[in-house]
């Protein structure tokens, strides 16, 4: 792609995300969500350059978006570029612009999705207009995909999509999608990429206790309450052990070179002072960890109630799955019972061979002072969905961000927004990558 080609993408790439902001595509949750209007938008953005897409709709106004682009090769398997159109509420109250607005201020782009991930829908959606407007050939198969539903389980996208349309993904053997590849300084002006490799498996839980139910004034040992209580202040104040992954081991390996330590798989906690704010995140993965977030019991100042319950959200390591379910057995001892809601398996994919090769490439081509590096990500994405069907996923979704700004704050947080220059620096990285993946 030439240069004057690359500056329309971009350009093509900040309007098309403005105007997705402003569709406001959110997911209530509990079924309650409707992508309809930004896949009419994807499509017929799609449609002006020429491409035909496909709809999949699994319920009312629940719309995922699929679209095939030919490649050079077709002997080789394909790989599927996808995002997502929800995105999570948004109360305005709290938001210092309308987050719904698309607003171009102090060099950011304002608004919810502007990083989860609508961001991302933008670059990948400016590149293939590119390539149909200048009649480019990728090297091998591009499934382009836009889910629904991602932000409440993907029980109407990519998890629907696996299940009733799995001949859609026939022949792609890999995917890239979000929360990947997007700069993190750490002490020493280090500009660290992360390249998600990895994601943390679930497991939540419901924990009931039961006891004996009575008046509030009489003494009851057997108080379903007090002993729920017990159970949630051990998860609670437990410490888990530190355990280190294939992931983590490169990423702190690296860490601790740039900073001039030393990296000790017992202890990569201390190395997350480097971090700044990535730290936060990137601490969630050293650990399995379980917190306890709804609590519910009782119906009366003065009953007694005779059974209380609690949601736990575990997430484990991969590899260490085994060990989450032993220790939340122990630490609920006899004062509970465990009913597993959701379960959800650990990704890991090795931070080598030819895919990771390009993506590396293209981020030192653009930023040569730049330090690719695997990450391990605390929460999920659509790729979890993809690797029932043996494709294999990363997160790439690449933005060169300011030394001071909290990325990891802005996910579903209030004042969402994604600077300029790092969604600019994000579709040359992108398109660099997609001509020679």
């Amino acid at each position: 792609m030439d240069a004057k080609e690359l500056l329309t993408v971009e350009e093509d790439c900040i309007a098309l995300l403005q105007e997705m902001i402003r569709i406001p595509s959110v997911n209530y949750g509990e079924g309650k969500g409707n992508e309809a209007a930004m896949a009419t938008f994807v499509a017929e953005k799609l449609s002006e350059v020429g491409i035909t897409p496909t709809f999949y709709e699994s319920a009312e106004n629940r719309v995922n978006v699929v679209a095939k682009i030919p490649g050079a090769d077709q002997t080789r398997k394909g790989l599927v570029v996808h995002g997502h159109l929800d995105v999570v509420p948004a109360d305005a109250k709290d938001w210092s612009v309308d987050p719904f607005s698309g607003l171009l201020k102090d060099g950011y782009i304002w608004g919810r999705g502007a990083v989860d991930m609508k961001d991302g829908d933008a670059m990948y959606l400016a590149i293939i207009r590119s390539w149909a407007r200048t009649g480019y050939v990728p090297p091998r198969n591009i499934l382009l995909v836009f889910f629904a539903d991602e932000e409440a389980g993907s029980s109407y996208g990519s998890r629907w999509m696996v299940k009733e349309h799995p001949e859609v993904f026939e022949g792609y053997s890999e995917a890239i999608s979000e929360v990947g590849g997007f700069s993190v300084t750490i002490t020493g002006g280090h500009r660290l990429y992360l390249v998600e490799t990895a994601e943390k498996g679930i497991q939540w839980m419901q924990l009931t206790s039961e006891g004996t139910a009575g008046h509030g004034s009489f003494a009851n040992p057997n108080n379903a309450v007090t002993k729920l209580s017990r159970v949630i202040a051990r998860i609670g104040s437990h410490v888990w052990p530190e355990r280190e992954t294939a992931t983590n081991k490169k990423f702190f390996t690296k860490v601790a070179e740039l900073v001039g330590e030393k990296y000790d798989p017992n202890n990569a906690s201390s190395l997350l002072k480097h971090l700044g704010g990535a730290a936060k995140m990137i601490g969630a993965t050293v650990t399995n960890t379980a917190n306890p977030t709804m609590l519910e019991a009782g119906y009366k100042a003065n009953v007694i109630p005779q059974t209380a319950t609690a949601v736990v959200d575990g997430r484990f390591l991969p590899g260490f799955e085994s060990e989450l379910e032993s220790t939340m057995k122990e630490l609920v001892g006899a004062d509970a019972k465990i009913e597993l809601l959701v379960r959800d398996k650990a990704l890991e994919a090795d931070f080598a061979g030819p895919l990771v090769t390009a993506m590396t490439s293209a981020l030192i081509a653009e930023d040569p002072q730049g330090v690719p590096v695997p990450y391990l990500m605390s929460g999920g994405t659509d790729n979890k969905a993809l690797s029932d069907l043996g494709i294999i996923g990363y997160g790439f979704c690449p933005l060169q961000l300011p030394a001071d700004l909290d990325f990891f704050a802005l996910f579903h947080g209030i004042d969402e927004r994604v600077p300029v220059e790092g969604l600019r620096f994000g579709v040359r990285v992108l398109a660099r990558f997609l001509e020679n993946c």
